[in-house]
């Protein structure tokens, strides 16, 4: 899955949820994703959570092939910061 389409899918679940807080995905070199109440943007900026992770794995985060408590317990990904925040996404992803 291409970062763009990961970027498009997010913001169309964050519409479907009306996501609050801030939330950022470090994915490396293909660059980073911040999920804000006001959409979704690839803007360096604050957040209250910082999730570092592979694009492959957000791919596979988003479309529920990954589980994010088996992400974090298999190293495939890492959270800093307020995990409350974290636990939003996993209400975003179910809805």
């Amino acid at each position: 899955m291409t970062f763009e389409k990961i970027i498009s899918l997010m913001q169309k679940g964050a519409d479907s949820v009306g996501f609050s807080g801030r939330l950022k995905f470090d994915c490396g070199p293909d660059g980073l994703i911040l999920l804000t109440p006001e959409g979704v943007s690839q803007t360096d900026a604050d957040a209250d959570c910082t999730i570092k992770i592979s694009t492959e794995n957000l791919g596979k985060l988003i479309t529920g092939k990954l589980n994010p408590i088996t992400g974090v317990a298999m190293g495939k990904l890492k959270v800093s910061g307020n995990p409350a925040a974290a636990m939003k996404l996993m209400t975003m992803l179910k809805g």
